[in-house]
């Protein structure tokens, strides 16, 4: 049940926004447990982003939320993959690129939590 919420300042096409997505998908198997199968992916293009007081150079902050938890280990190796997708996709430099962790003990699914 993870899901990953990209928000980006610059134009993403829609076979980058494609290319993203998929990729997104291998990428979260770091975290053991977690498959492309129960992953949810929002792409938000062309937003307001400021990073240091700069909004004209490109820029992405990054969600992962997941139900239950992870290793600093497995997060380590989830930012590396997120941050090496986003900067080649989309030409994002990696030192303006944020990622967050969210990890939750509850989630709703289907009527129901799990």
């Amino acid at each position: 049940m993870p899901f990953i919420n990209v928000k980006v300042n610059v134009k993403v096409s829609d076979e980058k926004e494609e290319e993203i997505k998929t990729l997104l998908g291998k990428a979260i198997s770091c975290i053991p447990g977690k498959s492309e199968s129960w992953l949810m992916v929002n792409i938000e293009d062309q937003q307001r982003l400021y990073f240091r007081g700069d909004k004209n150079t490109p820029n992405a902050f990054i969600e992962v939320k997941i139900y239950g938890s992870s290793s600093r280990n497995n997060y380590n190796t989830l930012t590396e993959k997120i941050t090496d997708i986003v900067s080649t996709g989309l030409g994002i430099s990696p030192d303006r690129i944020y990622i967050k962790y969210e990890e939750t003990p509850n989630w709703g699914w289907n009527g129901s939590n799990f």
